[in-house]
């Protein structure tokens, strides 16, 4: 029978979740199209994780070229070319979506570049439609006439976007949006925030020579991370060079003869040539119709959606950052899967949130899974903590001060290891195989059992045999 709609599915977003889950739905025999009024790859290709990964590549090669020395290796004085790297940068990101696009192509999928916008709980405007696709109603008197489409089934996959803070003068200030398009290197930089986005370019800057302050209004970075953690990292970024200034907020930025003046709460001038705003990003659901298509907000204007990624409209659907969950791209493919399982292969499934790694590149890294010590002895009748802070084989002979941290939380009743962090090199790459362990419920004994590979600082996490004794936590602390 022939469908009364034009789509089974119009994906609103080309991101991560929603190119997956347009792709996926295609796979099935599912009549799909994507509206995208970007580019395809989203945040994370475009604006974030594979562009900030490149510059924090860039940024480390400094002390790598230092800390040939410690190895017999003479190298000639570095120099650094910001306009070389940003047009590398560009090439790799333009290539990227260029796959995401033949990826959609080749599934079948019909793209439209343009703005989507919901008019009721099954119709949405494209504007000034450029693609193909049955039409189910058409604007008048324009060139490129917007176009209204009927589908039976809509996700909205629209990501989120940063936020500026509160206070005057931040038209001089930049988002992460457009640290990524700076023409030239700032030859000092104020940083502000304390989250994923603020301690990564802090980083980057610093590690490309800038001077960097870094200014969080809370008492220490990486707000919701395990203590041992935030303070490894703090220190470690402290003996890099960076200006860490806590508990304080920029009152009011203005625009001077050599560069911008900072006013801060506690009544220091603080001269800069740029200030990054990294203090938090919000949904994209403004100008969506979500109202006009019975799509709940929550108070923070995220769409809410239940265990299955349905909204309060039966047949619209979200994913990813759109309604704030964990803002983590594979988190957004994940539920892109399981949406796709529950709605077009017969099997309903969600999302598993539990025991998501995550991964921050500062200097050094950072990568965690599972619960903090904090959390843990909320939820965990009682635990063990085991940590290990140790110099890195590498800087024996680099010289280097730079001190490596790990981290297990241990369920004591079921001797479950329900927490790994860790704060040194190459932290992510050993965090995702610690992952995998904690999904499936290793015990501390399994650990324990499992030979290490030495030399590496991986292998601490299984030698790892006296758990901290509580008076010396305290201590610690």
């Amino acid at each position: 029978m022939a469908s009364k709609f034009d789509y089974d599915l119009f994906v609103i977003g080309g991101g991560s979740g929603g190119v997956r889950a347009a792709r996926m739905a295609a796979g099935t025999g599912a009549r799909v199209a994507i509206v995208e009024s970007d580019r395809f790859g989203g945040t994370c290709v475009i604006r974030g994780c594979v562009p900030k990964k490149l510059f924090s590549y860039a940024s480390h090669y400094h002390e790598d070229i230092e800390d040939a020395a410690g190895f017999g290796w003479t190298v000639g004085g570095p120099r650094f070319d910001w306009r070389r790297l940003m047009a590398n940068k560009n090439a790799e990101i333009a290539r990227l979506e260029g796959i995401y696009e033949h990826l959609l192509n080749d599934a079948g999928v019909e793209i439209h570049r343009s703005h989507g916008r919901l008019l009721d709980a099954h119709r949405i405007e494209v504007e000034g439609a450029a693609g193909t696709g049955a039409e189910s109603g058409a604007g008048t008197g324009a060139e490129n006439p917007s176009r209204t489409f009927s589908a039976e089934t809509i996700l909205i996959a629209t990501g989120g976007a940063p936020s500026y803070p509160p206070g005057h003068g931040w038209e001089f200030g930049i988002s992460s949006n457009e640290v990524f398009e700076l023409d030239a290197l700032p030859e000092r930089a104020v940083v502000y925030g304390g989250g994923y986005v603020a301690v990564e370019f802090a980083s980057i800057f610093n590690g490309l020579g800038v001077q960097v302050t870094e200014i969080y209004r809370g008492t220490q970075i990486l707000r919701g991370f395990d203590d041992d953690v935030r303070n490894s990292l703090a220190a470690e970024m402290v003996k890099k060079g960076i200006a860490l200034r806590v508990g304080t907020t920029i009152d009011h930025i203005e625009k001077t003869a050599s560069g911008l003046a900072l006013r801060l709460a506690d009544g220091e001038t603080l001269e800069t040539d740029l200030v990054l705003a990294a203090t938090g990003r919000r949904p994209n659901t403004q100008n969506l119709g979500l109202s006009a298509a019975g799509v709940a907000l929550n108070e923070d204007g995220a769409i809410m959606v239940d265990a299955y990624s349905c909204t309060s409209q039966p047949n619209i659907y979200a994913v990813g950052d759109v309604t704030d969950r964990i803002a983590l791209t594979p988190v957004a493919i994940a539920e892109a899967m399981a949406f796709v399982d529950t709605v077009y292969r017969g099997t309903p499934r969600a999302m598993d949130h539990r025991d998501v790694p995550s991964a921050v590149f500062s200097h050094p890294t950072v990568a965690t899974v599972g619960l903090s010590e904090h959390e843990a002895r909320e939820v965990c009748a009682a635990i063990d903590i085991y940590r290990s802070s140790f110099r890195p084989l590498r800087h024996t002979l680099t010289g280097r001060d730079e001190r490596a941290m790990m981290k297990l939380i241990v369920d004591r009743p079921s001797q479950k290891v329900v927490g790994a962090h860790m704060v040194g090199a190459d932290a992510p790459e050993i965090i995702q195989g610690i992952a995998v362990a904690i999904k499936a419920g290793a015990t501390k004994q399994v650990f324990d059992a499992t030979v290490g590979i030495h030399p590496t600082a991986a292998e601490e996490f299984v030698t790892m045999r006296e758990p901290v004794a509580e008076p010396a936590r305290r201590a610690a602390e």
